[in-house]
């Protein structure tokens, strides 16, 4: 048993201690298929704090040669499974935290040098009938042992690509791209490989590291295939939670969710966790990163960039395509890069059907929020969202100027080059006004509602204050947009609210731009 070599299965252990714990042991089952198969090699990348270190330990705990995990795992749902008993604690597992090492070291271009001393030691230590040389990589010793002994080993990389990202030194980063060219690339060593297992933020890079791990099967967040369920927690997990702990499941959905893959949302596991334990609805997500890396970002202004940065603000989808970007810290050409990278860390959610992407939650919401306030081409939509506060209290006063007031500026905002015409465009722009509301509300656009569809409708989710209900016209009259919610029962839709509803009628002419509104009260 050793720190890196055939590790004991004491963090995962830890893990399960927690007081709150998700059996994602399942896992197992799926990469149990791999071993013995042509398709060996994974690659699992995701946003900091999804549970990809915990998916690691639990690997190296069930796969280690240096420790006994059947007890540990006999209360989960893979001690049932079939193959739990074909590769429990059955192979040489190497296993390293590349991230912890590069952060630990006081001279980094030693990295590489310490890592390799430090793995052909335990060698030495285990495999006492060996002969290991200073002149020995990592893929020496798992050669000399493997040849001898046709043992095999599984090698588990936790966050690979913290070099990618951050190593200033070239010669460093050259040292990086040798070792893992001696583990992952050599035809003579590949044999000796059950399994490599590789962790990171961002997916292979393409244009420096593609030809040391092409041979990698990636499992992203743009497309996690079979392990799309195990990295994060899904829905019906967090419903459990919910009941288990009596937390608002509805609140708990539009704080954390938003990451949706192969059928199932996707939940960001740290901060539900921190929510529960904490028992309040906020944002974690400063804890493990910060707003800076898109207010980094944005400020570069690709062509387009700002438009769809203004309109995912304001609660839209905006196509992308995620193809070109290179997986690097320095190749972005155009938005579509940009906005790629924000979500593979976790700051917009990718729609594969569409291929479109959106801000997933209010969570991370709040860090766009925090963004722009920082970004100078974004003065006046901060400008908007910091008016969003008093303009909902101007709303429930019955202020229907200070809407229209409201309207007249945000409208143009959020259309820019598009056309200013379009309906969507004035939904857009009431959600950017109102943005503060989402505090208070559920804002649901083009809602199912009576004889027909409602424009955007506010249902609140605390006490006190109305429900509303917004109707749009175009060069008609805002009386019109109040007959058409009395005449086509919109308010039915709410027919489970208990409460006073607000109606809202809003016109805006199409030659000079300008709103108008009318808000009448309504008591059920």
């Amino acid at each position: 048993m050793g720190i890196y070599l055939n590790p004991d299965n004491e963090n995962f252990s830890r893990t399960t201690k927690r007081n709150i714990y998700v059996d994602k042991t399942m896992m197992i089952s799926v990469i149990n298929q791999f071993i013995e198969t042509d398709n060996t090699y994974i690659c699992v990348s995701r946003p900091r704090r999804f549970g990809k270190t915990i998916a690691g330990n639990m690997l190296s705990a069930y796969f280690s040669k240096g420790c006994d995990s059947r007890e540990l795992f006999a209360p989960f749902k893979i001690s049932s499974d079939p193959s739990f008993e074909s590769n429990l604690n059955k192979f040489n597992v190497i296993k390293l935290d590349v991230n912890s090492e590069y952060r630990n070291i006081l001279k980094p271009s030693n990295l590489i040098i310490k890592i390799t001393n430090a793995i052909r030691s335990e060698f030495a230590e285990q495999f006492t009938n060996f002969k290991f040389t200073e002149d020995d990589s990592v893929a020496d010793c798992i050669l000399k042992v493997y040849s001898k002994t046709k043992e095999r080993f599984v090698v588990i990389l936790d966050e690979y690509d913290v070099l990618v990202r951050e190593a200033e030194s070239s010669e460093l980063f050259t040292q990086y791209l040798n070792f893992l060219n001696g583990l992952f690339k050599s035809d003579t060593l590949r044999p000796a490989i059950a399994l490599a297992y590789i962790t990171g933020i961002l997916p292979v890079v393409r244009d420096r590291v593609q030809s040391k791990l092409n041979n990698f099967r990636e499992y992203t967040i743009l497309d996690a295939g079979k392990l799309a369920e195990f990295i994060g927690f899904t829905d019906e997990e967090v419903k459990a939670l919910c009941k288990q702990y009596n937390t608002d499941y509805k609140e708990t959905k539009r704080w954390y969710n938003g990451y949706r893959q192969h059928g199932f949302e996707i939940y960001n596991p740290e901060s539900l966790v921190m929510s529960i334990e904490e028992q309040n609805f906020t944002s974690y997500w400063s804890k493990t990163s910060t707003y800076a890396v898109i207010a980094d970002k944005i400020q570069e202004n690709f062509d387009g960039t700002k438009d769809d940065v203004i309109k995912m603000i304001a609660g839209e989808n905006v196509d992308v395509i995620v193809t070109t970007f290179m997986n690097t810290m320095t190749e972005f050409r155009t938005k579509d890069d940009v906005f790629t990278y924000l979500i593979h860390l976790g700051y917009l959610a990718y729609n594969r059907e569409d291929q479109t992407c959106r801000i997933p939650n209010q969570e991370v919401l709040e860090e766009w929020k925090n963004a722009v306030a920082v970004v100078d081409e974004y003065k006046i939509t901060n400008k908007i969202i910091k008016a969003s506060k008093e303009l909902l209290a101007e709303t429930l006063r019955l202020n229907s100027d200070a809407v229209a007031k409201a309207l007249d500026e945000s409208h143009i905002h959020v259309t820019s080059n598009r056309s200013y015409n379009n309906e969507d465009a004035l939904q857009s722009a009431i959600y950017l006004s109102f943005i503060y509301a989402l505090n208070k509300y559920t804002i649901i656009k083009e809602m199912t509602s009576g004889k027909g569809f409602a424009d955007v409708v506010f249902i609140p989710f605390v006490p006190n204050i109305p429900a509303m209900i917004i109707e749009l016209k175009r060069n008609d009259s805002t009386d019109s947009a109040i007959d058409q919610i009395r005449d086509k029962q919109y308010f039915a839709s709410l027919e489970h609210y208990f409460g006073d509803l607000l109606f809202i009628g809003i016109n805006y002419d199409e030659k000079d731009k300008t709103h108008t509104c009318k808000i009448e009260q309504f008591v059920k």
